[in-house]
Parts: C-alpha cells; structure tokens; sequence
C-alpha cells in the first residue's frame, strides 16, 4: 500500500494499523534547533484521544508519545531537533479484535472493507486496520510539531455544526471550547447538543457533524497561483481525514448565492501605509496565496458508519446479509475530527512557510 506520506518539505509519513501494537509517523524537514519535548506534542493528543466523555467511543487509549528521533539536549539542557527525521510512536493498550470477529467476512456498509478487498485482494477487519480513525492520533502528533515550526500563527478549531442543528455565530466564544464536550464556541448551543446527541447515542445510531479551523497570524505569501496553492493544499489534507465528505475554504458554497460587490475582499490603507481587508470572504487566500487575513476552512464529516442498527450488504462469498457493528463506536465522529482537523491545517501552513521561505528568503 503506497501513498502514506503527505507534504513538500515538512513531509509526514504515518505507520501502523488500529489494532496493530502500535501506530507512529515520521517527520522529515522538520528545521533543526526548535525546542520539542514529549509534552508539547501530548496536550494536543489528549484532545483527540478517545474516552473522554459519553459522547465518544469508550475504547481507552492514553494516547501516550515518544519521540524516537530527531531531537537532543543542548547544552543548556534544553531538548531541540536536529534537522533529522522525528519519529513518533504511540502504543496501542486497549484493542478488542474479538469485537470484529462477527464481519471478518461481512462487509460493513459506508466503511472501506469492500474496496480495499477488491483493491488490495486483504484486508486488516479489525477495526478497519489503516482505514481507521485511529491513524489521525498520529496527524495530530505531526501537527503539534507542524505549530513549532511557523511563527506566531495560531491555529484553532471548533464543532460548529452536529446533524441539522448549528451554533449561532453571535454566542461564538474560544473560551467556551474547553468547557463542553463538543469543541463548541457556543455554550447554549453545546447545551442543546448534550441532550440531542445523547437521544441519537442510546438509540445505537450516529450523526454528523461540521467543523471549522482558523487560522490566525499567518503571514502574506504562503502559497504559489497554481498548482501549490495554500487553499488547494489545505482542502487536500482536510479532505484526506476519515469521513470528511466535503471541505470549503472562507464563504465556500456560500459564495455562490453572492453578487460580485457583496463577495469582494475590500482594501483599505490602514497604519503606515498597510493595506486593510475590510471584509474576509476568501477565508485569507487570494489566488492561492495567504492575504495575511485568517485562513478559515470548514470541513463536514459523515455519520459514523458503525452503528447498531442492522444494514443491508453482503459477504466476501457473495452472500446477502444484514450487518450490524459491535464494539466501541463514536455517535458523532466530527467531534475527535476538531483536533485533527487543526493538525492538518498547521501542517499545511509549516510546508508552505519552509517553502515560501526556500523560494523567496
């Protein structure tokens, strides 16, 4: 199986399968004499690791990484890479395979068992193997590393959105993300959600959900006009996550329903001469480059498709049967996406800073 690896000069290569003893990546590119421990990188996995709440799946990882390579302690005593790769391994302590056991044959509906047994002529059923989410643990270790590498860029995501029922932009608070289960910015909103998704949790059944990323601080110039563009990579990576279906970049499908007066970014001079947007329709990517405006991305990730209600499908052999999937599942995915989904923005923004910087100085 090819195509493990992603980006340009802060290039990731992700190893290792759900139910496998342990899954890792590599960074390679990463510039040398940034100060990175282990606990820099496990604050951001503890985010996305799973059990937190009854809202995820109660498969119990503690999601602890060591960094294997590509780092040494200074004279000062203080731990700094070395331009070399880092590796990255976290092991795996609370896998079920037995769960799986019942569809080792069956193909479950909506997950990737069918094309990769017609793909690959094998396939890992426990747990999906690499089709799991599991791998994303692993995109958020490289993201924390990807932070270090762009100065002064901030990079924050949100759930704003689960099934038909989203936030309202006017309660939109960053400090409220840490006090609900759900990424939520909005506190009444993440009320209603804890009593909706609850209902969809009980009935064995799961949702969707959409999630927003933004960027701030990232300078004027990341990206190239055609074929590197920093939208077009950020919406690569994004899309690249487990059950994401759909990703825009500022007003996205909005866009369409504007008149050109109503789309356009105005400019304005502001101090010394700077210019000043007036507005942030483009999500800060003009002609696939960064305007030095927040860079914003959505992204909308389908139901779980390990639910308890039993589908239709059929077997390896050709049998029709109905599936129903046992074991610990998430009602709404897109909630353990927020992190991920800041992963692979900063990692999009630190292979374009090193690009942009080797281009151009």
């Amino acid at each position: 199986m090819s195509h493990n690896t992603f980006g340009h000069l802060f290039r990731v290569t992700t190893w290792g399968e759900s139910h496998g003893p342990a899954i890792g990546c590599v960074i390679d590119g990463c510039p040398p004499l940034i100060p990175l421990t282990e606990a820099d990188i496990q604050g951001y996995l503890d985010k996305r690791k799973p059990g937190q709440s009854k809202f995820t799946t109660q498969r119990r990882e503690p999601d602890q990484v060591k960094i294997l390579s590509g780092v040494m302690v200074d004279d000062d005593g203080i731990q700094k890479t070395t331009g070399t790769p880092i590796s990255l391994m976290i092991e795996n302590t609370d896998q079920r395979s037995k769960d799986y056991s019942e569809i080792k044959e069956r193909y479950r509906p909506g997950h990737a068992d069918f094309t990769y047994d017609a793909k690959y002529g094998i396939r890992d059923y426990r747990g999906g193997g690499r089709s799991s989410a599991r791998e994303t643990a692993m995109r958020v270790a490289a993201g924390a590393v990807a932070r270090k590498v762009v100065p002064g860029v901030q990079v924050r995501g949100a759930l704003v959105q689960i099934g038909p029922h989203r936030i309202n932009r006017d309660n939109w608070d960053w400090a409220e993300i840490d006090n609900n289960p759900f990424f939520c910015p909005d506190k009444e909103a993440a009320a209603f959600w804890a009593d909706y998704l609850d209902g969809i949790r009980k009935k064995g059944s799961s949702i969707g959900a959409v999630i927003e990323v933004v960027a701030d601080g990232v300078p004027v110039g990341l990206g190239a006009p055609i074929y590197a563009k920093l939208d077009q990579d950020i919406a690569s990576l994004l899309m690249s996550i487990n059950a994401v279906k759909g990703v825009e970049i500022g007003n996205g499908f909005e866009a369409a329903e504007l008149t050109g007066e109503e789309n356009a970014d105005e400019m304005r001079l502001g101090a010394n001469n700077q210019p000043v947007f007036l507005s942030n329709n483009a999500g800060g990517v003009l002609g696939g480059i960064s305007s030095g405006e927040p860079v914003i991305a959505r992204f909308a990730v389908k139901p779980t498709s390990s639910i308890l209600t039993p589908r239709q499908s059929i077997t390896k052999s050709g049998e029709e049967v109905d599936v129903m999937t046992k074991g610990r599942h998430d009602p709404c995915v897109g909630i353990r996406a927020v992190p991920v989904g800041e992963a692979m923005v900063a990692c999009a923004l630190a292979d374009h800073y090193l690009r942009h910087r080797g281009q151009v100085g």
